[in-house]
C-alpha cells in the first residue's frame, strides 16, 4: 500500500485561520439552502398542510428506503436571479427499494408548483444525469404548469422535457409519476409520457385543460373530477395504472413499482470486500484550503481524507509536478484522480493528464478532477515552448474519453484550465464545489488589469492623457464584479454545478456518485481520439 502521509498541523494558526474562514462560508452556505427548503414561506407552508398535504422533502423522505442518505442536487438553483431559491423543485439520488433513481419533486408552495426558467433547466439536468447513469426517474408531480409570466423562457425549450422522458423510456430506463396534486396543461405530458402513472383519490388532477379553459374553447360545462380526476383516469381514460386512497398510499404502490423493476446495475460495482476508511479525520478538510486562493495547498492533503485507506499509488511525481495523476478507491470504486497543486498547469503537465486519461480508459476506470488551477501558463518561453498544442492535448483527451468524469472545484477554476480539468462544459457526469471555489475566465484582478492595460494602450494610441482616478474607479468596479460573479452560490444558482457541498461531506458524495454512476456501463474510449498535435 502508499499510504499518503499528512503534513496538516491541526494545532497551527494557517489551520485555525483557513478553518474559520471556512466555517464562515458553510454558514453563509447553510442560510442561503434555508431558503430553498423554507420553499414558498410560512403562509404557503401551513395552507399545504391545511389541506392535508406533504411537503416535497417529506414526500421523499417517505418514499427512500430507512436510514439511506438522499443525495440532493442544485440546492441553490436560481439564487441571485428574481426566482426563488430551488427552483420550486428538490432533484436528486436515492435508493427506493434497494434501487438508486433519481428523484424529481415540485414544491406545490412556491407559485403552486409553477415552472420557471431555472425550473425546466434543472428538471432537464436531471433528465440528463438519469440518462447518462441509466437511474430510473421518479416524478412526485404537483404542478399547474408553466409560470405564465415566463411563458417566454419555457414555452419553446420545454418540449424537451416530453423528448427526454420518450428517449429514457426508449433507452429502457423506466419512468413513473407520482401525481399529488394538479398536473396540468403541459405538464398533464409528464404522466402521460412515463411508463407508469400513479394518482391519488380526490387529489390527482390532469387534464390538458381545466373547466375555464374548456368552458371558453368549446362551451362545455366541466368540473376537475369528471375532466381530469384520479377515477376518471383510472376507470375510463386508463391514465392511472395505480390507484392510491392517500399521499402515503401513493408513496407505497411507486416503492412496490421501483421493486418490481426488478432493476439491476450494468456496471462492474466495487471489488472491495471491505472498505476501509481514511485513515485521517475528515474535519480537517475545513483547514486545509487557505482563504486566498493564491496561496499554494497539496492536494495530496484532500485525497488522503477522501480515499478508502488514505492509499493512493502516486503516477509520475516528478513529471509535472503542479498536477498530480494516481490511483485509488472510494468506498470501494477505483478511481484515477488529477488534481492541481500549484494552480498553474504547464507543458508537462498537458502531457501527463493526456497520458494518464488515456491510461484510464484503456482499464474502463472513472476519474476524478480535483481543481485548483489558475489556467495554462503564459508567456514566451511557454507558447514557444508549445503550451497551445499541449493544452490542446489534454482538453482532447478529456473532451472524447468515454469513462465517467466526476469533478470537484475544490479551489480556483480559471480559464482553459477550467476545460482541461473537466468543467460543466466537458459534460462530467457530476460536478460539486466547495465553498472555497472560485471560477471564472480569470481572477478578478488579472482581468481588471487586463482591461486597464487594454484601456491605457488605446489612451495613448490616440495621444491622449489616461485618466488615472477613471481607470482606479474601472478596475474596483471591475473586480467587485469578476469577485462576486465568480463565487460558487452565483454559479451554482445557474446550474453550473449539481451542488455546493460541506468539504466534510466530500468522500460521502463522491461515494454515492460513483454507485449512480455504476448503474450503466462503464468503458473508455478505445482511439476514437481526434488529431493530437505534438
Amino acid at each position: 500500500m502508499s499510504v499518503l502521509q499528512t503534513g496538516v498541523d491541526p494545532n497551527s494558526a494557517d489551520f485555525a485561520a483557513h478553518r474559520a474562514a471556512m466555517l464562515e462560508k458553510l454558514t453563509e452556505l447553510d442560510t442561503e439552502q434555508a431558503k430553498a427548503v423554507a420553499g414558498g414561506g410560512p403562509k404557503y407552508v401551513e395552507r399545504h398542510r391545511k389541506r392535508g398535504k406533504m411537503l416535497p422533502r417529506e414526500r421523499i423522505e417517505l418514499l427512500l428506503d430507512p436510514d439511506t442518505p438522499f443525495l440532493e442536487l442544485s440546492t441553490l438553483a436560481a439564487w441571485g436571479t428574481d426566482y426563488p431559491v430551488g427552483a420550486g423543485m428538490v432533484t436528486g439520488i436515492g435508493r427506493i427499494s434497494g434501487t438508486e433513481c433519481l428523484i424529481t419533486a415540485n414544491d406545490p408552495t412556491v407559485r403552486g408548483g409553477a415552472s420557471n426558467p431555472w425550473t425546466l433547466k434543472k428538471a432537464l439536468r436531471c433528465h440528463q444525469i438519469a440518462l447518462e447513469n441509466r437511474l430510473p426517474l421518479v416524478n412526485l408531480v404537483e404542478s399547474g404548469g408553466a409560470d405564465l409570466p415566463s411563458q417566454k423562457e419555457i414555452f419553446i425549450p420545454g418540449g424537451a422535457l416530453f423528448r427526454d422522458l420518450t428517449r429514457l423510456s426508449a433507452a429502457g430506463i423506466p419512468t413513473l409519476s407520482v401525481v399529488f396534486g394538479n398536473s396540468t396543461a403541459g405538464g398533464a405530458y409528464v404522466p402521460g409520457m412515463s411508463d407508469h402513472v400513479v394518482m391519488i383519490d380526490e387529489r390527482s388532477k390532469v387534464f390538458l385543460g381545466g373547466p375555464p379553459l374548456v368552458k371558453m374553447a368549446t362551451g362545455e360545462e366541466s368540473d376537475d373530477e369528471s375532466l381530469g380526476g384520479a377515477r376518471m383516469h383510472a376507470r375510463v381514460s386508463g391514465l392511472a395504472d395505480h390507484f392510491a386512497v392517500d399521499e402515503a398510499d401513493a408513496l407505497h404502490r411507486a416503492r412496490q413499482i421501483v421493486a418490481r423493476l426488478e432493476w439491476r446495475k450494468q456496471g462492474p460495482g466495487t471489488s472491495a470486500d471491505v472498505v476501509e476508511p481514511p485513515k485521517y479525520d475528515e474535519e480537517e478538510l475545513l483547514g486545509i484550503v487557505p482563504a486566498d486562493l493564491r496561496q499554494p495547498f497539496d492536494p495530496r492533503e484532500v485525497i488522503a481524507r477522501v480515499v478508502d485507506g488514505s492509499d493512493f499509488d502516486e503516477v509520475k511525481p516528478l513529471y509535472g509536478p503542479s498536477l498530480v495523476t494516481g490511483w485509488a478507491r472510494i468506498h470501494g470504486y477505483p478511481v484515477g484522480i488529477l488534481a492541481n497543486a500549484q494552480g498553474v498547469l504547464f507543458s508537462q503537465e498537458a502531457q501527463k493528464a493526456t497520458q494518464f486519461i488515456q491510461w484510464a480508459n484503456q482499464r474502463d476506470i472513472p476519474l476524478l478532477f480535483l481543481h485548483n488551477t489558475t489556467g495554462y501558463m503564459v508567456g514566451k518561453e511557454y507558447e514557444q515552448g508549445g503550451i497551445i498544442k499541449h493544452g490542446a492535448m489534454m482538453i482532447n483527451a478529456v473532451s472524447n474519453s468515454r469513462v465517467p468524469h466526476l469533478s470537484v472545484l475544490v479551489g480556483a477554476s480559471y480559464g482553459a484550465g477550467h476545460y482541461g480539468m473537466c468543467g460543466r462544459a466537458y459534460d462530467p457526469r457530476f460536478l460539486f464545489a466547495w465553498p472555497s471555489a472560485k471560477s471564472a475566465v480569470m481572477g478578478p484582478q488579472q482581468l481588471a488589469g487586463v482591461l486597464s492595460l487594454v484601456a491605457r494602450a488605446a489612451a495613448v494610441s490616440r495621444g491622449q492623457a489616461y485618466d488615472e482616478e477613471a481607470d482606479a474607479g474601472l478596475r474596483a468596479m471591475v473586480e467587485q464584479q469578476i469577485e462576486s460573479e465568480s463565487l460558487p452560490m452565483f454559479l451554482s444558482g445557474r446550474l453550473y454545478d449539481d451542488g455546493v457541498i460541506d468539504p466534510r461531506d466530500t468522500r460521502t458524495v463522491l461515494g454515492l456518485c460513483l454507485s449512480a454512476v455504476h448503474s450503466a456501463p462503464i468503458q473508455g474510449a478505445r482511439g476514437g481520439y481526434g488529431v493530437f498535435r505534438m
